[in-house]
Order: C-alpha cells, then sequence, then structure tokens
C-alpha cells in the first residue's frame, strides 16, 4: 500500500511516496515515479497536501446531528475551514484564549485527485484519489454564539491532516471507521456506512456550485461521540487502513 506524503528536508519542500522506513522523494504528491530515497525518521512529515479549499460536511451523521439537537438536514450542509488552519500529525493544536469550549470532531479525508465541476453521482467515485485523517476542531461556544461556524471552526491549527494519503484503490471503503481516542480513551468510533450524505453525493453536489481542484480536501463529517478538549492532553483520529493522526492540545 502507497501512503503519499509530503516532508520536509534540508530545509525543502517535497512530495513522496513512503514504503516502509523509507520515504522516497516524487515529481508530484500524485506521482508514484520513485527518487531519492530518505529514511522516514530523517525527515519531517508535513501535512500530506496543501488544498486551495477545504470542503466540509455539517451533520452528515444522525447520531451527531441528534447529540447537538440538530435536525439531519435535507441535502449536504457545507462550510470551509480555511487552508491556514492546517497542521500535520505530531504538530499541536492550540488552544485560543477567546473560548473556553474546544471539541474534537474525528472524520474521514477525501482528496480530490483532479479538477470537477458539474459531476454526476455516478462519475463522481472517479475524481478521488484517496483518503486520509481529519480533526475539524471546533470552538464549539463560539460556533453557537456566532450562528455561523466561520470563526468556531477556522482558528489556526483547527484542522490537523494526515499523516499521510492511501490511494481509493487501496481502501475497502465501506469497511472504514472512524475512530477519536483522546488520551488513549475511546471517544468517538462510527462506520462511513452511516453517513448520510455518500461521498459520491458529496462531490456531485458541491461541484454544482464550486470547482474543486487536485489537492482540494472534504471533511465528510463526524460519527457521535464529540467533545471537549484541554491542554496537556493529546487527540489522535484513526481509521483503520489509512492511519492514525496524533495532536496534543497547548495552550495559545
Amino acid at each position: 500500500m502507497e501512503k503519499h506524503v509530503r516532508f520536509g528536508v534540508a530545509g525543502r519542500e517535497c512530495t513522496g511516496v513512503l514504503d516502509g522506513g523509507t520515504v522516497y522523494e516524487t515529481g508530484g504528491l500524485f506521482s508514484t515515479q520513485r527518487g531519492t530515497a530518505y529514511p522516514v525518521d530523517g525527515v519531517k512529515l508535513l501535512a500530506p497536501m496543501r488544498p486551495s479549499k477545504i470542503v466540509c460536511v455539517g451533520r452528515n451523521y444522525r447520531d451527531h446531528a441528534k447529540e447537538l439537537g440538530n435536525e439531519v438536514p435535507g441535502e449536504p450542509l457545507i462550510f470551509l475551514k480555511p487552508p491556514s488552519a492546517i497542521v500535520a500529525s505530531g504538530d499541536a493544536i492550540v488552544y485560543p484564549p477567546i473560548t473556553q469550549s474546544v471539541h474534537h470532531e474525528g472524520e474521514l479525508g477525501v482528496v480530490i485527485g483532479q479538477r470537477a465541476r458539474h459531476v454526476p453521482a455516478e462519475e463522481a467515485w472517479n475524481c478521488v484519489f484517496g483518503f486520509t485523517c481529519v480533526n475539524d476542531v471546533t470552538a464549539r461556544d463560539l460556533q453557537k454564539k456566532d450562528g455561523q461556524w466561520t470563526r468556531g471552526k477556522g482558528f489556526d491549527t483547527f484542522c490537523p491532516v494526515g499523516p499521510w494519503i492511501v490511494r481509493r484503490q487501496d481502501v475497502v471503503f465501506q469497511e472504514l471507521r472512524v475512530r477519536t481516542l483522546l488520551d488513549g480513551q475511546v471517544r468517538q468510533d462510527g462506520s462511513v456506512r452511516d453517513m448520510i450524505f455518500p461521498v459520491n453525493v458529496i462531490i456531485a453536489f458541491v461541484t454544482q456550485f464550486m470547482t474543486l481542484e487536485a489537492g482540494d480536501l472534504i471533511a465528510t463529517g463526524t460519527p457521535s461521540g464529540v467533545g471537549a478538549m484541554l491542554p496537556g492532553s493529546t487527540v489522535a483520529v484513526e481509521i483503520p487502513g489509512i492511519g492514525v493522526l496524533t495532536n496534543p492540545i497547548v495552550k495559545g
């Protein structure tokens, strides 16, 4: 199974493929052409993509909508996180001083592999390059106070992504589960089969009004079990078959 990564080495940012304990430099994020090899412990793994946009789906699991007292939407509920919110696995999530309620939201991330506009649902899977782990970190009090979600979900460090991308053809999609652990304790555990709107429907809906570019990221919604995190804790989003995204929480 090829793991597509971005990494830093000798002052450069590179794309590569991780195979065992070795990272092979490639000519682009989606390339499999292997070049210079580096030991993985000699490089810094970065967030695996630099998207032009992060498209998120709210309330895409019935139990999550219910736990927050919200109705299940009749069509995908779409919002954006800024690319400046992205951090890599291992980087810190900064707890801002203007909030008293920062929550974890573990999610499956879908990485777009080609430009997509007005894509029918039956063709949408062709636009997917692969999958990664996402934590849609949320300042819940600010989200509720503002009545819209930009500030509560848009802080720097509020979109951990990674640690890599696994290609679509290397994954049995219906077997994927999204698990979130806080200090080693399981807080979320849900199957992607429980999504209200599946990935192809989300892509078809979004591309009616927005062009998706190669490398863009879709966060597909979170299962039930969201909850508060505090500085000093460590949160992990684990999707067996894809990877584990781990981040410490620090006081801002």
